[in-house]
């Protein structure tokens, strides 16, 4: 299954994918649930950011948080997301809510998952059909093993400030890397010695990601001769962290890993050192 799949190919296909609406406004969380009622590529189902896509907030451990892995089991089963189904997320801002349901299937070993390239937008500018209103789903078993090694935490992002066994790679504004105009987390600035790529910069005019070659020139000049597997991406929150995530393995790099609490968390933690 390819990683990104393109509105023609979704509306051609068939397949019996599992069609995921991740839209979510960080601003107005109920905006995703909303637009998905008043309209939505047929026989989709909603995910919402903070209650299907993220677990409980204690207010030092980021914005989203990671779900509980059983508790994302028994979400994707009953959304009729079986072990062996094939599903495409999209949203209507560039794939990055819709990456973080890709990363999210891909931590509990779901290889069959898909972002649509263009999202909600690219699905009307092709004239393809809307429907309203709720779909219900048929529900199905779904078990998967977590994999561990997807992921890093706060101690280890912590120990690598001397180690430098990896390289941190903030997905966020450079306005906000830098600690300026910070507006959603109380504290600015980033974590020591980490890189800034701008999630947005995977995109291209269209709103579509860039081609394969050009991510993996562009993403080639941040590792700067480090391999993927030395890279372990962040945010505010761990969202569009896994934008970036995707766009390395679309560039054919894969191996990165996420920080999920990401800078939402480090800067929850005064002992935790900022730079700006």
């Amino acid at each position: 299954m390819p990683l990104l799949m393109t509105p023609q190919a979704l509306a051609t296909s068939s397949n019996g994918f599992v069609v995921v609406d991740c839209r979510h406004d960080l601003a107005d969380p109920e905006a995703g649930r909303i637009a998905y009622a008043s309209g939505h590529i047929p026989g989709a189902v909603f995910a919402h950011l903070d209650l299907d896509l993220s677990g409980s907030k204690t207010g030092r451990n980021g914005r989203h948080p990671l779900p509980d892995p059983d508790a994302l089991m028994c979400w994707a089963g009953r959304m009729g997301i079986g072990a062996k189904t094939q599903v495409v997320a999209y949203d209507a801002s560039g794939g990055m809510f819709a990456a973080r349901l890709w990363w999210l299937l891909r931590w509990l070993g779901h290889e069959h998952v898909a972002v649509l390239d263009g999202g909600w937008q690219a699905w009307l500018e092709a004239g393809l059909p809307v429907s309203a209103g709720a779909v219900t789903p048929t529900a199905v078993a779904y078990e998967a093993v977590e994999r561990r090694d997807a992921a890093v935490d706060m101690a280890q992002v912590r120990a690598n400030l001397e180690a430098q066994d990896f390289l941190v790679v903030d997905a966020r504004s450079p306005d906000r890397y830098r600690g300026l105009g910070e507006t959603i987390d109380p504290v600015g600035g980033h974590i020591p010695g980490a890189a800034n790529r701008f999630f947005q910069h995977n995109l291209n005019g269209s709103g579509r990601f860039k081609s394969a070659d050009v991510l993996r020139a562009e993403w080639q000049e941040v590792l700067a001769g480090r391999s993927p597997a030395d890279i372990v991406c962040q945010c505010g929150s761990g969202v569009t962290a896994c934008h970036n995530l995707l766009a390395l393995e679309v560039a054919g790099l894969p191996g990165a890993r996420l920080y999920p609490g990401s800078w939402s968390e480090w800067c929850a933690h005064p002992d935790n050192p900022v730079a700006s």
